[in-house]
């Protein structure tokens, strides 16, 4: 059965998706705690990660939705990185993890940098293309080609390594993985019959439709996009019919319940959303749906927190409550589950019924059988994985 963990790492993100056949994919990297301050509620990152992974050494994808320092923070000192060997050595006694694919959007290759570990990532992404393997860069293909041809890379050579916005990704596909993914962003609008123009090269925005059984769940993994961006995803989404890649039965909300992610303006108790963030939360929204806040907890109103200008925003909070409560669902905040005191990993289930909140196991019963082969030596990664996205 598939199922997704949505680690408490504060204001940032880290989540994977398990599939029914193995595969894992992990999403961004945010190990913040600080383990000298007893009181921070986050959690020890790369110790649950590993534990997950029960001795396997490897993931078969690795996503960074974008170079944001919460959704890196830390990734040098856990994964095995194969264009520099400072990168590939033990970390504290254990082996690195290795990623036998990245997926980045196209501006992870092209974006001036200043934060020494984003340079890394960068180099590492540049590195897996030209040599042709181990990476997918999502953009328009023709956006990048002198960019690719700038380094010496012939870019008839990578062109397969580029998913456009608005298709499906080769490498899943449902009746193979029991799941296809449909990247939103970055995506292009067209000004004109002959214009097109980029308007989001920076963020990965995706659609994970899974299938067990007869029954799809639909689960929108929306990264760190504001609300005229994902305005512009709605309008080039209906220009072309494919409402239907608008649905939901679980939402990971944008940036960590920011107000400029639902409407222009905080608003006093309630962000009002521009119309097209309405229409994909109410009207595209299934019965029982899932709304999901990779967040601090929700400010009270009238506390210190609730005049923060960072998020979560209470005022969005309360948007997607009513949200939620319309479809009969649930608004659900990484770090105050089960509990504000405690929180632990998030773990949505997706059943032959739909998906339900679950329990986070320490093992089951596929990592069982790993850790017994992990005793014996590193589990490595199987040819059949090896090939996503080449």
């Amino acid at each position: 059965m598939p199922k997704i963990p949505f680690y408490p790492v504060g204001n940032a993100d880290t989540f994977v998706i398990d599939l029914a056949g193995g595969e894992k994919l992990v999403f961004d990297y945010a190990n913040r705690r600080d383990p000298t301050n007893k009181d921070d509620k986050r959690c020890d990152l790369p110790k649950e990660l590993r534990a997950d992974l029960c001795g396997r050494t490897y993931y078969d994808v690795a996503v960074f939705t974008h170079l944001d320092q919460d959704h890196y923070d830390g990734m040098t000192e856990f994964f095995y990185l194969e264009h520099d060997k400072n990168y590939q050595g033990k970390v504290d006694g254990k082996e690195r993890i290795k990623m036998n694919v990245m997926w980045v959007p196209a501006a992870v290759l092209t974006e001036k940098l200043t934060e020494e570990e984003s340079k890394i990532i960068q180099k590492e992404a540049w590195h897996r293309l030209k040599n042709k393997k181990g990476i997918l860069v999502f953009s328009r293909p023709d956006s990048l080609k002198e960019e690719i041809e700038k380094r010496g890379i012939k870019f008839e050579d990578v062109k397969h390594l580029i998913v456009d916005a608005g298709r499906t990704i080769p490498s899943f596909t449902q009746a193979k993985h029991g799941v296809e993914f449909w990247a939103h962003s970055p995506h292009a609008t067209r000004q004109n019959e002959d214009e097109v123009v980029i308007r989001n090269d920076h963020a990965l925005v995706l659609l994970a439709a899974f299938k067990v059984g007869s029954k799809e769940t639909k689960v929108q993994l929306f990264a760190d996009v504001q609300c005229d961006v994902i305005s512009d995803i709605v309008g080039v989404t209906q220009y072309h019919s494919n409402d239907d890649r608008m649905e939901w039965d679980v939402f990971k909300i944008a940036h960590h319940c920011s107000y400029k992610s639902v409407g222009t303006e905080k608003g006093d108790d309630q962000t009002e959303p521009t119309d097209e963030v309405d229409w994909l939360f109410r009207d595209q929204g299934h019965a029982g749906g899932i709304i999901i806040s990779t967040s601090d907890p929700i400010p009270v109103d009238g506390s210190d927190d609730d005049e923060d200008k960072q998020p979560p925003h209470r005022q969005a909070a309360n948007y997607y409550k009513d949200v939620a409560a319309a479809h009969k669902g649930r608004f659900l905040v990484t770090m105050e589950h089960p509990k504000e005191a405690e929180p632990k990993p998030l773990v949505i289930e997706i059943t032959a019924s739909g998906a339900a909140v679950g329990e986070k196991k320490s093992t089951s019963a596929r990592n069982l059988s790993e850790a017994v082969a992990a005793a014996r030596g590193s589990v490595e990664p199987p040819q059949a994985r090896v090939g996503f996205g080449q």
